[in-house]
């Protein structure tokens, strides 16, 4: 497991903080049930090894003065400009901790639909769920190289690879599909005749 090492922080003057994040710290809490909210600062470089290690949502081992204790990376919040992590917030939690997560489908491959002149449209590229900390994977990953022009993904279509989780969706939310761009270029073209011929 990665381990991000952690120091509490006890000093909250604004000199204090701006001289961290010269240093290239940052502030961060971790809370969790029946635990006491602790506010802390964090290397910068070493949030954005771990996460490039575990994924958005996987499991964190914190060390704070020496004592571990596994965590999650519930929120953060960055520069919107430089995109710098300003600030984080960490979950404290074990094996059997039920939490909601916001997890990233990710489309793999070139459909068949589009090499013969259709386009994919992605509806949803976040998905709601509710899991053990455990079983949260790191995104929900569908492959659409097979896929025809008209093939529709829907939630509970992957309901059976993702069986730990609970989906906040309707089943029938279409997640992706391929559809036929010829349509609407021919509707935009005789559109455009009846306008020219001032029907």
């Amino acid at each position: 497991m990665n381990t991000l090492v952690a120091e509490e922080r006890k000093d909250f003057k604004k000199s204090t903080l701006k001289a961290s994040r010269k240093n290239g710290e940052i502030p961060a809490i971790v809370y969790g049930n029946k635990i006491e909210t602790r506010s802390l600062f964090i290397k910068n470089a070493d949030l954005l090894k771990v996460i490039k290690n575990v994924g958005r949502n996987g499991i964190i081992s914190l060390d704070v003065d020496g004592k571990s204790k596994n965590v999650i990376l519930r929120d953060y919040q960055n520069n919107v400009i430089t995109k710098d992590v300003l600030h984080a917030d960490f979950l404290q939690v074990d094996k059997d901790t039920e939490i909601d997560a916001k997890v990233s489908v990710v489309l793999k491959g070139t459909s068949n639909g589009e090499k013969a002149g259709g386009v994919v449209k992605q509806f949803l590229h976040e998905l709601d769920i509710t899991a053990k900390a455990n079983d949260i994977p790191e995104n929900i990953e569908i492959d659409i190289t097979n896929f025809e022009i008209g093939h529709t993904v829907q939630i509970v279509d992957i309901k059976g690879e993702y069986g730990n989780c609970v989906f906040k969706h309707e089943d029938e939310e279409a997640i992706v599909m391929v559809d036929h761009v010829k349509a609407a270029a021919e509707e935009e073209e005789e559109t455009s005749e009846a306008e020219a011929a001032g029907v």
